[in-house]
């Protein structure tokens, strides 16, 4: 059988005065426990200790980041498991040797690296994969799921998850949170993030169906401005009382004007009625957005955004599979522009942490950095869905350290629902932040200890004083 041993110098640089130093500089962190402020792990698998059904449902389907790579190798996400509920056994059997097949297809890839590591150090599977292995590896890995070593909660405990991020709805309960951080045998804190989204976007046509929950939740007559404006503050301290530590938001673009007091309310009025026309619907979102961070003055949720991605950009399969498929497409943004209103307004409060994340790089050197090499509120979210990759996060190092500093980023965020690759992705950032430390010391920059605090403070104090978790 062919053996294949993950080198342990990956990502370490090929320049052997840096990677030495890189080595030096990871073991400082290679085993400090995993923060993940932001993520889409559903709570449920933490609050019942499940086995999950088969490799499939682990590595392929709910990861669409895998999920959409074979599509574009002309697999359908049906045969995937995606959007069914009526998937056998022998079909998560043919997804996984599908995986095998187009196993070149992932050559180069983040998705390829934290598959092949969960593969050797989750699961202690030292065979290279491929269409030749693939069946023999879903069984070893079959019978490890089966075994009561590899549930939900004891995969989240292997890990040493000190603290993550689930993603939730406005009107939810928050129960099953409650339920988890009661437990004393589960050590992680797991907090719901606030997600409003859908409830600020006046012209989808279910909006005012959406207000009316909100108001109901809230426990507030939700048929004016006023109404709306205090349900929301409700439901956010709501979320606070119950663990969370931020809001976060993702819209077409990255606006946060205000309007008037009484254009708010006329447009408000006019979108309950279902009359608001598209553009008057944008101003009333950004408007609604600009409302999020003046509600963060006083309960202290930090705000993260995440603009500008054209969401379900393939009608048919948004149609036959819904949302959250891989059929999201980065877009440009401009920060400087959109965001002058709100960091105007609140960028300079003590107290108020506002993190800004992108797809589009560009926007690294050109606003985000010099932003946040000025306002104290700003910090410049880590590289993340299809920049969490090797050359886009030593990018990210270069082009924001140099205007900002190491003190105005975020720390890592996975920002994922696939369990099993939430240890490898974090372990890929903190051999790449090694890295560029390295560089830094082996240039002369930095001393060694400097680049040792440095390291240690992007891993575990950067993440906690940016999302406020002490």
């Amino acid at each position: 059988m062919k053996k294949f041993i993950l080198d342990d110098g990956r990502l370490l640089s090929g320049n052997h005065d840096i990677e030495g130093i890189a080595k030096d500089l990871y073991e400082e962190v290679r085993d400090l426990p995993i923060i993940s402020p932001h993520g889409h792990v559903p709570v449920s698998w933490f609050a019942q200790d499940l086995h999950f059904d088969n490799p499939t449902s682990l590595f392929i389907t709910p990861d669409h980041y895998v999920t959409r790579v074979l599509h574009s190798q002309g697999v359908p996400l049906s045969a995937l498991g995606v959007n069914r509920t009526d998937y056998t056994d022998d079909e998560a059997r043919k997804a996984f040797l599908l995986l095998g097949e187009h196993w070149n297809a992932f050559a180069g890839t983040p998705m390829r690296y934290w598959f092949e590591d969960a593969l050797q150090r989750v699961f202690g599977i030292d065979e290279k994969f491929g269409p030749d292995t693939a069946d023999r590896i879903y069984d070893e890995l079959a019978e490890l799921l089966a075994s009561d070593e590899f549930t939900t909660r004891e995969l989240a405990k292997r890990f040493n998850i000190e603290f993550i991020s689930t993603t939730d709805d406005p009107v939810d309960d928050l129960a099953l949170h409650d339920k988890v951080n009661a437990d004393e045998d589960f050590p992680a804190r797991v907090a719901p993030c606030f997600r409003p989204d859908k409830y600020l976007e006046a012209a989808r046509a279910d909006w005012p169906e959406l207000a009316a929950a909100l108001g109901a939740a809230a426990d507030v007559d939700t048929s004016t401005y006023e109404g709306f404006y205090e349900a929301m503050r409700r439901r956010r301290l709501y979320f606070k009382e119950h663990g969370a530590v931020a809001s976060d938001h993702s819209h077409a673009d990255a606006g946060t004007a205000r309007l008037t007091e009484e254009e708010a309310r006329t447009l408000y009025a006019k979108a309950l009625k279902g009359s608001i026309d598209p553009d008057d619907a944008t101003r009333l979102r950004r408007h609604f957005v600009n409302d999020q961070a003046r509600l963060a003055q006083d309960d202290g949720l930090v705000m993260t955004i995440h603009p500008a991605v054209y969401r379900n950009y393939d009608h048919r399969n948004f149609v036959e599979y819904g949302p959250d498929t891989g059929a999201d497409i980065p877009d440009r943004v401009d920060f400087a522009a959109g965001l002058r209103p709100l960091l105007n307004e609140y960028g300079n409060n003590p107290g108020f942490h506002f993190v800004a994340f992108t797809m589009d790089e560009t926007e690294y050197s050109r606003s985000l950095g010099p932003l946040a090499g000025f306002y104290p509120a700003l910090y410049v979210g880590a590289p993340w869905w299809f920049i969490d990759a090797p050359e886009p996060i030593l990018h990210y190092f270069q082009s924001t350290v140099v205007a900002a500093g190491f003190t105005k980023l975020s720390g890592f965020i996975d920002d994922t629902r696939a369990l099993c690759s939430i240890p490898s992705r974090h372990d890929m950032n903190r051999r790449l932040t090694a890295r560029f430390v390295a560089g830094l010391v082996a240039d002369h920059r930095l001393s060694l200890d400097e680049g040792r605090d440095i390291v240690r403070a992007a891993v575990r104090d950067q993440p906690r004083k940016v999302f406020k978790l002490d």
